[in-house]
Formats: structure tokens, C-alpha cells, sequence
């Protein structure tokens, strides 16, 4: 089995997830006592939110790609940045390692074609859903991607930073996002596209498909990590 590098703590409250989606998915395709084989590092994401809100995105992609090259020295196979937002700096993280980082944009989108669907509405953070980083590599799989009004945009942010960031999961949070898919017109589906908001929503919450993008990535990076060698 492959070792699967994570570079994560933005926010822990999701890192959390994905190493906890990554030792169920292993257990249930090997059984018995397997687990995923991991390196972890955990960045102080205090200091990355900061960088966001001042645009120093360059100074981010630095801080990433020196994370990135010791979970390579640490004895990863490849490499998965577990967060949405951050991609905005993959080149810079991909280019400070020699081992494949897995772009979440891509295995959302892999997903999105798979099942079917060609037009998506799009939940992120701000930065996420307003910038053209992560819309355009999805569109680069031939999908349409929709996003709220500036408005709803603010709604969705904030609850992602004020609450799920810090563990706060609130009912009626729950419904604001509701209402947000609910004014989406001509989605045929919805990418969860922070990774905290799968502590807030899950399919049972929505009228339409969902794209957890956490799940997707890690579903992703299991299989990669047992295929090696099968």
C-alpha cells in the first residue's frame, strides 16, 4: 500500500475527516485490522487565514510548499492538499515536491462526469467561489459551474469561518445553505466545495446530488494507495 501525504489543519476540523474517511474506506476494502498508511502535517491555519484576507497568496503557496516537501520527506507517495481554497496555489505546492499531488478540483469534476451531469452549482468560500482558480478547472473538464449571488456568496463564507472552522454546526446555518441551493437555478447538482461543509450538510439535506469534495478525494487516494498493489 502506497502512503498517502496529507498537508492539512485548513482547518483541522475538516483534516480530521479526511484522515478518518481514509482509515474507514482502507478497513473496508481490506478488512481485518488494515489502516491507511499516512503523513500528516498540520499547518497553523491562523497564519494561512491571514495571508487569505491580505492577498499575500505568494507568501501561502510558500508556506504550503514548504510544508508539502517535508511530507515528502516523510516517506509520502503522493500528496493531497485537504483543502479547497489552497489549491489556488497547487502549481507552487506541486512544483516544490517530485511526487504527484492530487488535485481535488479534478477528482470532483471525474465525479461529476460520471454521473452524468454537465451543470453544478458551486459552494466554497468566498474565495473559492469568486475567484476563477477552481472554476476553471472544473470547467476544464467540460462542466458548467454556477455560483450564488454576492449576497448568498457572504452568507456561505461566513458560516464557514465564523462556525464550521471552529466546530460549530448550527440547524439553522444548516437551513441558510438550503435556501442558498434552493435559489441555484439550473443546478443539476451541488459540489460541497469547502471541506468543512460536510460537517454541515449531506445528501439527506438536499434536493439534488451532492459533491462532497472531501470524500471524493479521499475516495480517490485509497484507491490510488491499494491499487499499487493489486
Amino acid at each position: 500500500m502506497l502512503t498517502i501525504g496529507m498537508l492539512g489543519g485548513m482547518s483541522w476540523e475538516s483534516s480530521a475527516e479526511y484522515y478518518r474517511l481514509a482509515n474507514v474506506l482502507v478497513r473496508e476494502r481490506l478488512g481485518g485490522l488494515h489502516s491507511a498508511k499516512v503523513v500528516l502535517h498540520s499547518v497553523d491555519f491562523a497564519e494561512i487565514e491571514r495571508m487569505q484576507v491580505d492577498g499575500r497568496w505568494d507568501d501561502a503557496g510558500k508556506a504550503l510548499a514548504e510544508a508539502a516537501a517535508q511530507v515528502q520527506a516523510g516517506g509520502a507517495d503522493f500528496l493531497l492538499i485537504c483543502t479547497n481554497t489552497m489549491h489556488k496555489v497547487f502549481d507552487q505546492v506541486q512544483a516544490a515536491v517530485d511526487i504527484p499531488v492530487v488535485h481535488l478540483g479534478d477528482t470532483t469534476a471525474q465525479a461529476i462526469r460520471q454521473a452524468g451531469f454537465s451543470t453544478v452549482g458551486l459552494l466554497g468560500t468566498g474565495f473559492t467561489m469568486d475567484q476563477p482558480f477552481y472554476r476553471e478547472r472544473l470547467e476544464s473538464h467540460g462542466l458548467t459551474v454556477l455560483v450564488p449571488s454576492a449576497e448568498d456568496q457572504a452568507i456561505v463564507h461566513r458560516i464557514i469561518y465564523d462556525e464550521l472552522c471552529l466546530g460549530i454546526v448550527r440547524e439553522q446555518s444548516r437551513r441558510a445553505y438550503q435556501d442558498v441551493i434552493a435559489r441555484f437555478e439550473g443546478a443539476e447538482g451541488v459540489i460541497l466545495g469547502c471541506t468543512e461543509i460536510e460537517l454541515l450538510l449531506s445528501q439527506a439535506d438536499v434536493p439534488v446530488p451532492v459533491f462532497p469534495t472531501t470524500r471524493l478525494h479521499v475516495e480517490a487516494a485509497v484507491e490510488r494507495a491499494i491499487q499499487a498493489n493489486l
